[in-house]
């Protein structure tokens, strides 16, 4: 079975968890390329799709939405699991209990007719130079803490769960 962990990126941090899913994989025994989802030429030579995107305005971002726009067909019969990166670990008080209602959010902008076996929104690195100054100051009204906020345990678990659903089959 070849798998592809695809990502979209804005400053690295999905895929440092594209990475990271791809590793416990092929612990695993399965074999995984990992791509930026603008840069997959053959989507079709992949049996299995983990597909992920940073977050930017409780949305995916372009590649990601295009990609997956763009080969739902083929995406429809074969296994599909989905990722978002975003801030939700980056937060404090009242604000940290919007970031998971924020993963319902995501996945419905995302098309109706991708059948995803499960989501999951992570935390991601968040730093003051990835946001403009409006953007910085709200964050910080909010509570917000800047650093890296990704749960490599999370990551590993659910890696290890895919995997498991995958030699299942």
């Amino acid at each position: 079975m070849h798998i592809l962990v695809g990502y979209a990126t804005a400053h690295g941090s999905t895929r440092g968890v594209a990475d990271r899913l791809a590793a416990g994989l092929g612990r695993a025994g399965l074999t995984t390329d990992t791509r930026p989802l603008d840069v997959v030429d053959d989507a079709d030579a992949y049996d299995a799709f983990i597909l992920g995107s940073a977050v930017h305005n409780q949305s995916w971002l372009d590649p990601a939405k295009d990609f997956v726009r763009d080969n739902l067909e083929l995406l429809g019969p074969r296994p599909v699991w989905l990722f978002s990166v975003g801030m939700p670990g980056a937060l404090h008080g009242p604000w940290r209990r919007l970031g998971p209602m924020e993963a319902s959010v995501i996945v419905r902008s995302l098309p109706t007719d991708l059948a995803g076996r499960s989501h999951r929104l992570f935390s991601g690195v968040i730093l003051a130079s990835q946001l403009p100054l409006g953007g910085r100051i709200r964050f910080r009204l909010m509570g917000g803490r800047y650093g890296d906020h990704r749960d490599w345990d999370a990551i590993d678990r659910w890696a290890a769960e895919i995997a498991g659903e995958l030699l299942r089959t």
